[in-house]
């Protein structure tokens, strides 16, 4: 425990060296990967008469006020002065509105039922309950203020769906409850994208991963093409954003990899995107897949089975893990964000690949950064840390220009273009990190 807390100190001293008062302040909470930020409202705070004798708090008398408002001249000993304070009720309703509602959640109910061919199917979703805890929230918020302090670990209460487990083979093998759930918001997707992505969740939906087994994330997915199901979306190919099919299927994968990682599950494959992608905000809780290259992999090491029901609800797409919970406790903290470079200038390369006289954007402006989280796992009296490390590139702004074939703009006379087969070549998957 003494090298974690040197750990984060070390790294939040590089971090966040920005004194807490040399900026607008802003509170962030965070549970798990989700991040709040409450900015400091002058609403929260109130003026407070304090009233002394020989310099120790006292009531005031009564004979001191005339009207309860004007105060006579004190006699000997006596002080007023004023402070301001906070009120807990402007802050209790601040983290209600820019958190409660829209982090709290009821419990769902589900019922799990076998079949002889084996098929599993859900009568509802065993979305596990959750909701801020505003009492120890504002006790929290008012002590970090008093402090200083700048990051609050949201004080959550959580309640176990209503689960009826109608076979006998599955409640054997410990499926009794939820121990964890993988969530992502994927606003603004388009149209293949949320097809995409529905149908890549309907792939895991009903996996049954025995105890002690290990899972892969593309074993499960199969193959990804038209005859499987999907639509041709945006997907990263080496230096370049094209359609491809399955586009947006690392939105799965990452939903995926959420609830096993911030559960303590053993993490066997896991790689960030290239570049970092809004879609998957915070940076650092994402996992790019590329099947067959790129994978994501993890160890089942509960006491039980595990059994995975997918479920998306507007935005979000949700993995919930049935099973049996143990003793660990699992926490991650950051991100720790640095090495922010800006997106370097913009690109142009003309190709033979698009008709000639023709334009379209294979790149938009990213910038880079690096991130850092730590994983805490405190199980029986021990507790372990790991660091999850992810970097990503800062990309330009990338257009191609088509051209015929006998072109000279595809010599390449300024290295401000590329030939047609260096375009085909830097599509290849295996070059640099990507995704769907």
């Amino acid at each position: 425990m003494v090298r974690v807390k040197r750990l984060l100190f070390i790294t939040s001293m590089f971090l966040w060296a920005v004194p807490f008062g040399a900026h607008a302040a802003s509170l962030t909470f965070r549970y798990q990967h989700h991040l709040f930020s409450v900015p400091v409202d002058t609403g929260w705070q109130e003026p407070r008469e304090v009233w002394t004798y020989q310099g120790r708090p006292v009531t005031v008398p009564a004979e001191f006020r005339v009207d309860g408002d004007r105060v006579p001249a004190l006699p000997a000993g006596f002080e007023r002065a004023e402070e301001i304070s906070w009120n807990r009720g402007a802050v209790r309703a601040a983290l209600e509105r820019k958190i409660a509602t829209v982090f709290d959640r009821p419990a769902g109910s589900v019922t799990i039922r076998g079949s002889g061919t084996g098929a599993i199917t859900f009568e509802g979703v065993g979305m596990l309950g959750r909701r801020v805890d505003l009492d120890r929230a504002v006790t929290l918020t008012l002590s970090a203020l008093a402090q200083d302090v700048m990051d609050i670990t949201l004080p959550v209460i959580e309640t176990q769906p209503q689960i009826i487990v109608e076979d006998a083979l599955l409640a054997a093998q410990g499926i009794r409850e939820v121990v964890s759930i993988g969530e992502s918001d994927f606003s603004g997707s388009a149209k293949a994208r949320r097809h995409n992505i529905s149908v890549g969740l309907q792939k895991f939906n009903g996996t049954l991963v025995p105890q002690g087994a290990e899972l892969s994330f593309n074993a499960i997915l199969g193959p990804v093409n038209a005859a499987t199901g999907y639509l041709k979306e945006l997907v990263i190919m080496g230096d370049k954003t094209l359609p491809d099919y399955g586009g947006g299927l690392c939105q799965v994968g990452t939903t995926f990899y959420r609830g096993v990682w911030e559960y303590g599950f053993p993490i066997l494959a896991r790689r960030n995107h290239s570049f970092a992608v809004h879609y998957y905000s915070p940076q650092g809780t994402d996992a790019t897949i590329y099947p067959p290259h790129t994978d994501i992999r993890f160890l089942n090491d509960s006491p039980g089975a595990l059994l995975i029901q997918t479920h998306v609800d507007g935005d979000h797409a949700y993995f919930i893990y049935y099973g049996t919970r143990d003793q660990r406790q699992s926490e991650i903290i950051g991100p720790f964000t640095w090495g922010f470079a800006a997106p370097p200038p913009d690109r142009v390369e003309y190709t033979t690949e698009i008709p000639a006289g023709t334009t379209r954007k294979v790149g938009e402006r990213v910038p880079g950064l690096k991130a850092m989280w730590w994983r805490l796992i405190r199980s029986n009296g021990t507790e372990d840390e790991e660091g999850v490390f992810s970097a990503y590139e800062a990309r330009p702004r990338f257009d191609q220009i088509g051209v015929e074939a006998t072109s000279p703009l595809l010599l390449n006379p300024s290295g401000s273009s590329v030939s047609s087969a260096s375009a085909a070549s830097a599509r290849e998957p295996t070059l640099s990190p990507g995704g769907r």
